[in-house]
């Protein structure tokens, strides 16, 4: 099963080190447990997690983080 999760949607819920985190990242496919137990905490989701605590990053939403990293840039 694909668990993905929709950082666009939820950008402005993130907190500001979170947020660099994934412009640190820009090109992770999978956000480590840690991070992804961070995330969730922010947004209140927890449906995205796979079997590893992980969650992968659709294509959209890699792309959205390297806008961001761009800009911050």
């Amino acid at each position: 099963m694909l668990i993905v999760v929709h950082i666009k949607e939820f950008w402005d819920q993130l907190s500001s080190d979170t947020q660099q985190w994934l412009i640190d990242n820009p090109g992770t496919m999978i956000v480590p447990r840690t991070v992804t137990a961070i995330i969730n905490g922010e947004t209140g989701e927890s449906d995205t997690v796979d079997a590893h605590g992980g969650t992968q990053l659709t294509d959209e939403d890699r792309h959205f983080i390297q806008d961001q990293a761009r800009r911050a840039g």
